[in-house]
């Protein structure tokens, strides 16, 4: 099933990685394995040996004649050498996947950045003639004013990947970047709710239409099972849990799609609560 039509709206996942795995206490310290064996097995497609499997991806919002990106993933040509999966691809994996639904870069109306991490913001940007510049021309791309607000004051010290300089800040400098705040509607019937925590100003995208685009809020379906599990890379662990269980319960409760960034495909699920935390429903 390659895209999920919900009334007006039409959401599509753009591969950019279809999967990359690390250790699954690299990404989650608190993890206990042991705890694995003590309830119903996992899909090996999640976590297996040890491991944890995610994918990278944008997802393409088709609705009203808009063309809509949530997240742009790692990109082209960018100097990752901490992430060696990340360094220096080539990116056409993406590019053909954007094709394959019959547009260019050009085409593209709106770009929103749940959060501003090396791996949501790659494709912000390409490299022309030595310089990065817009990837989508002719998009307004738009950022949570306090997660720019936070990336701004601190990235020279914090940003280990270089991606602010290299995928934010040209697209400010060209005037594209609009900055915004909870509850602000994107396109109709699509609202951002503020999830703090991954992030300082992490922004999900809620649409009428019953699906909840929730960026880092959750990475795997291991949280599903133990929604209190959050990640090495969060700012504050604890406020991630509270917007990770709000949205989960949410979710859960109106029967919405739950649509991360980095789940395995298809990409989206809905939930129910379990015995376990809760539990994808096929």
């Amino acid at each position: 099933m390659r895209n999920l039509v919900l009334g007006s709206l039409s959401v599509t996942g753009l591969t950019d990685i279809n999967s990359f795995s690390l250790p699954v206490k690299t990404l989650f310290p608190s993890f206990d394995d042991k705890i694995l064996n003590e309830k119903e097995a996992l899909d090996p497609k999640v976590i297996s040996n040890g491991l944890i499997h995610l994918t990278i991806r944008s997802w393409l919002l088709r609705q009203f004649g808009q063309n809509i990106l949530i997240d742009c993933c790692v990109g082209a040509h960018k100097n990752r050498p901490n992430h060696p999966n990340w360094h220096k691809r080539d990116g056409k994996d993406w590019l053909k996947a954007l094709i394959k639904e019959g547009l260019r870069p050009e085409d593209i109306d709106i770009v929103m950045c749940t959060h501003l991490h090396a791996d949501h913001v790659g494709w912000n940007t390409k490299l022309e003639n030595g310089r990065w510049v817009p990837t989508f021309p002719n998009a307004r791309y738009i950022c949570g004013k306090q997660e720019y607000k936070h990336w701004s004051n601190t990235y020279k010290k914090s940003d280990r990947h270089g991606s602010f300089q290299d995928s934010v800040l040209p697209i400010v400098e060209k005037g594209q970047m609009e900055f915004v705040q909870d509850e602000w509607e994107l396109a109709e019937g699509l609202i951002t709710q503020l999830t703090p925590g991954h992030t300082p100003g992490h922004l999900s995208l809620k649409s009428k239409e019953g699906a909840f685009f929730c960026g880092d809020i959750i990475h795997s379906p291991l949280q599903l099972r133990y929604p209190e599990l959050s990640t090495a890379f969060c700012s504050d662990p604890i406020l991630a849990r509270s917007s990770r269980e709000k949205v989960l319960l949410e979710i859960s409760e109106t029967g919405s799609y739950l649509i991360p960034a980095h789940f395995a495909d298809p990409g989206w699920t809905k939930i129910k609560k379990s015995r376990f935390g809760y539990k994808q429903i096929k």
